[in-house]
């Protein structure tokens, strides 16, 4: 179980989330190059975050008659979600809200970030942005099902919704080695609510790049920055639920959670450089036939070994 943090640790959450988002942000643009056939230079992964300042300095598109109050409370929503989706992921024996309900947080905070984005497309009273806000609904009712069984097969392990005693349950045998289905709907699920990679239809070119396609200056920043925080909230989430946290040999538990969801989030980003775009209604016939009764299945197993104890 783990226990709840200092009162620091509101702020170094957020600035860890930060810190790993940053590096996902490096990895893929050092990725991007190297499949161009660039050089990779310390440059190269630098280049993207050189793109803050403009962006903060850049003045916001003038359009007719948009919602403006709907507009920013969407394109604030995803960042503030993915942050508080961390305060219940503990780090190493620690977690800044130890929540008897951590993995329902969770869960919840990832929800929000559909009304965050169908706000973000709507507001701008654009035709393109509010395609990409509804294409990110429709690839949410494929991918949430799938995620939520793969949730609910780690806490049914660890009969508990608490994220720190799912962690501390798997004494030594992930859940990843005997949970695998589930542990690659979940990190499917995070690359989906990230809209990253094989999942960035609600951005997608086709239609201007979508939920992104009216936003600049600052609200751009924020869209960009909810997609990557999201990916690193993901990653660390990963880590107590089929990872088995901070356990390992030889460090200190922080340490074997850092090291776990660096790792995470390196295969994450590789991956979403490696698939490409998935349309929403494929996805969903997918989810639907295939994933989800896969899920459910997968999500029987640990209730049939705690019912056979």
């Amino acid at each position: 179980m783990a226990e709840a943090g200092p009162w620091w640790a509101l702020l170094a959450a957020p600035a860890m989330l930060l810190g790993f988002a940053v590096l996902a942000v490096a990895g893929n643009a050092a990725l991007e190059a190297r499949g161009a056939g660039r050089p990779v230079t310390p440059g190269t992964a630098v280049r993207p975050l050189l793109d803050v300042p403009r962006a903060l300095l850049a003045q916001p598109r003038r359009l007719p008659a948009p919602d403006r109050l709907l507009w920013r409370l969407g394109v604030v929503t995803v960042p503030v979600a993915a942050v508080l989706s961390t305060l219940v992921v503990p780090f190493g024996n620690h977690a800044v809200a130890d929540l008897s309900v951590g993995v329902v947080w969770f869960n919840a905070m990832e929800v929000l970030t559909w009304a965050g984005l169908w706000l973000a497309g709507w507001g701008p009273n654009s035709a393109f942005s509010l395609v990409g806000g509804y294409r990110f609904l429709a690839q949410g009712l494929a991918y949430e099902l799938p995620l939520m069984f793969a949730l609910i097969s780690a806490a049914t392990g660890a009969q508990s919704l608490r994220v720190g005693d799912i962690a501390g349950a798997q004494h030594g045998l992930w859940y990843a080695v005997w949970m695998p289905f589930a542990f690659v709907v979940y990190l499917a699920g995070v690359l989906a609510f990230s809209f990253l990679g094989p999942f960035s239809y609600p951005a997608g070119r086709d239609v201007a790049g979508g939920v992104l396609g009216e936003a600049s200056g600052v609200d751009r920043l924020l869209l960009q920055a909810g997609r990557w925080l999201w990916l690193a909230a993901g990653a660390a989430m990963a880590v107590p639920l089929f990872l088995g946290g901070g356990a390992g040999p030889g460090l200190p538990a922080w340490s074997w959670s850092l090291v776990k969801t660096l790792l995470v989030l390196a295969v994450l980003v590789w991956v979403l450089r490696r698939l490409p775009v998935v349309r929403a209604d494929r996805y969903v016939e997918l989810a639907w036939v295939v994933l989800l009764p896969l899920a459910v299945v997968q999500a029987l197993v640990p209730a049939l070994v705690h019912l056979t104890l």
